[in-house]
């Protein structure tokens, strides 16, 4: 494993500097945006609005740090909850197969923390009622709601280990103030992965119809947010290794405590 490694991260350099990978990439990402190719998948019966490359992104994320706590804002259908608390219960099962101890999913000290400004009946009634629903907590109201932020610190408590994803309005005000908000929760080690950064490299009419766009989105609250907060730093590896995301430059690892 040791020689795989090393070459993966010889791959991941030569990456960098492929011309024809990257265009092929971009164009990619600019066609099936067009497509709404996001759209078209599901985590264990529950629609993910999410590329199947940030998906594997995730749940890399989530095996090497294995976090207590996983906080998200924006909620959608759930399907990242879904996709979240799934690995998180399989980290218990890990965990349990390796210390001998029966696993007892209800006593589990994991938990998904989720946050929308408007959960859908539809979707909180499906969410309720999956199988991973034990380990999920939603929290309606707009993230930046100082009460809402206060309970979602509350239910985080003295967590060891916390994970922070950002995905909902796209806004660069909003996500900058996201950013202030639950970046802190993240704990040496872990990240704080902000989704749609890709909306700064896209045509500027790709979302006529959103508040958001080129100049004003997360890509452009993470430039402005970083030179700040020395702590955390940009994973280059992870924009290399997937080429196809939402989310280049957005992740964010936190390197000093």
């Amino acid at each position: 494993m040791n020689d795989f490694n090393v070459e993966i991260k010889e791959r991941l350099i030569a990456a960098g500097t492929n011309v024809r990978l990257k265009h092929a990439s971009n164009e990619f990402m600019k066609a099936s945006i067009e497509a709404s190719y996001s759209y078209n998948y599901h985590w264990l019966g529950r629609p993910i609005i999410q590329y199947p490359q940030d998906i594997v992104a995730m749940q890399e994320l989530i095996w090497q740090i294995r976090p207590d706590v996983i906080v998200e804002t924006g909620i959608a259908h759930g399907g990242s909850l879904i996709l979240s608390a799934s690995m998180m219960a399989m980290l218990d099962y890990c965990d349990a197969v390796e210390s001998g101890d029966s696993l007892d999913p209800q006593a589990s000290k994991r938990k998904v923390i989720g946050v929308d400004i408007d959960i859908r009946a539809q979707n909180k009634v499906a969410i309720e009622n999956h199988p991973m629903r034990n380990l999920i907590s939603m929290i309606e109201g707009s993230s930046l709601d100082s009460r809402i932020i206060e309970q979602v610190k509350h239910k985080v408590g003295n967590a060891e280990k916390v994970l922070v994803a950002l995905d909902s309005n796209h806004t660069h005000e909003h996500v900058l103030a996201e950013l202030d908000s639950y970046a802190p929760l993240v704990t040496l080690g872990s990240y704080c992965v902000v989704f749609d950064t890709v909306i700064e490299q896209l045509p500027a009419d790709t979302y006529d119809d959103r508040p958001w766009g080129i100049g004003n989105n997360p890509m452009t609250a993470v430039n402005a947010w970083l030179p700040h907060n020395p702590a955390f730093e940009v994973d280059r590896d992870m924009d290399q290794k997937l080429q196809v995301s939402v989310a280049p430059g957005g992740f964010l690892k936190r390197v000093l405590a």
